[in-house]
C-alpha cells in the first residue's frame, strides 16, 4: 500500500516507541479525543484499539484519508476531512456534545503549530488538554517560564489557561522524511484560571507590545500603547524587560495601564 507524501509542512512519523510514549501522555480523561493531521496512522490505530477512547480523526489530505480508510477500515465512520483551523469546532463531534470536554492530540505540522495552539485557546473551555509534536525551538518557548532568553509572547499568552510540560526530545529520524530540526512532545492541561482580572484582548496586545522590543526595559517598551508611568515604586518591574515578567504580573500591568489611560 503506498504511503501518502508529505503534505502542508507535515513529517510523518514511523517510530512506534515514540507513538507509545506520545499516547502514554494522553490522560484517561476527558475521554473525546480529536487527532489532528493523522498522516499514516501511527497514532491512530493505538487510539482505535483502546475503548476507553472516544477517539476522532481530523484529515485534510485527501490521499492521506484514503490511505486511512483502506489501511484502517474502522477508522472511517470516525475520519473527518476537514482543516482544523477552519472547521466548527464548538459543534464537534455532534449536537448535544458541544460542551463536552475534549483532548487534542497530534503530530502537528510546523507551519500551522502555533495557530493549531491559539485555537485550542479559543476553545479553552472544553479543550482540556493538548498532547503534540512540536519543532523543539517552539516546544521549549512555550514551556519555558520567566526569566529564560525562550520565554516570550506565545509563552505568557497560554501559560495563561495552560499549565504546561516540556515531554521529550524527538530526533529526525524518526520521522519519513526527516526534518531539517529536532521536535519535541509537550503537554498543556488547562489550569484553574477561569479568566484574566484584565481586559483579554488587551492583555494580549501588552504582552506582544513588551516582547517585540525585548531587549529594552518595560518603561521603554511599552510608549507605543502611551505608558506614562514615572513612578516605579507603585511597578518596580517597570524597570526590568518583558522576559522577567510572570502571567500575573502581565495582569497587573494591564489593569494598570487601562486604570491611567482612562484617568
Amino acid at each position: 500500500m503506498v504511503r501518502p507524501k508529505k503534505h502542508l509542512g507535515q513529517h510523518f512519523l514511523h517510530d512506534e516507541n515514540i507513538a507509545g510514549k506520545i499516547l502514554a501522555a494522553v490522560p484517561a480523561e476527558p475521554r473525546l479525543v480529536l487527532e489532528i493531521g493523522p498522516g499514516t496512522g501511527v497514532l491512530s490505530k493505538y487510539l482505535l484499539e483502546d475503548s476507553s477512547y472516544d477517539a476522532y480523526y481530523l484529515e485534510v489530505d485527501r490521499e492521506s484519508a484514503e490511505y486511512l480508510r483502506r489501511k484502517y477500515p474502522a477508522i472511517t465512520a470516525r475520519l473527518i476531512q476537514a482543516d482544523f483551523l477552519d472547521y466548527p469546532l464548538a459543534n464537534f463531534p455532534g449536537p448535544g456534545r458541544s460542551d463536552e470536554p475534549m483532548t487534542i492530540l497530534g503530530n502537528f505540522p510546523y507551519n500551522i503549530s502555533s495557530q493549531i495552539l491559539f485555537k485550542a485557546l479559543e476553545h479553552r473551555n472544553r479543550v482540556k488538554v493538548v498532547v503534540g509534536m512540536f519543532q523543539k525551538e517552539v516546544a521549549e518557548r512555550l514551556a519555558e517560564g520567566p526569566g529564560s532568553r525562550t520565554y516570550g509572547i506565545l509563552s505568557v499568552i497560554l501559560q495563561a489557561f495552560y499549565d504546561i510540560e516540556y515531554l521529550m526530545t524527538v530526533s529526525p529520524g524518526v520521522f519519513n522524511p526527516p526534518p531539517n530540526v529536532k521536535s519535541a512532545v509537550i503537554r498543556l492541561t488547562r489550569n484553574s484560571r477561569q479568566s484574566l482580572d484584565c481586559d483579554e484582548a488587551f492583555f494580549v496586545k501588552v504582552v506582544k507590545t513588551a516582547f517585540n522590543q525585548r531587549r529594552k526595559t518595560l518603561h521603554n517598551a511599552l510608549k507605543p500603547l502611551t505608558l506614562l508611568i514615572n513612578d516605579e515604586a507603585s511597578l518596580p518591574f517597570l524597570t526590568t524587560r518583558a522576559e522577567q515578567l510572570s502571567v500575573d504580573d502581565f495582569v497587573l500591568l494591564t489593569r494598570e495601564i487601562q486604570q491611567r489611560q482612562t484617568t
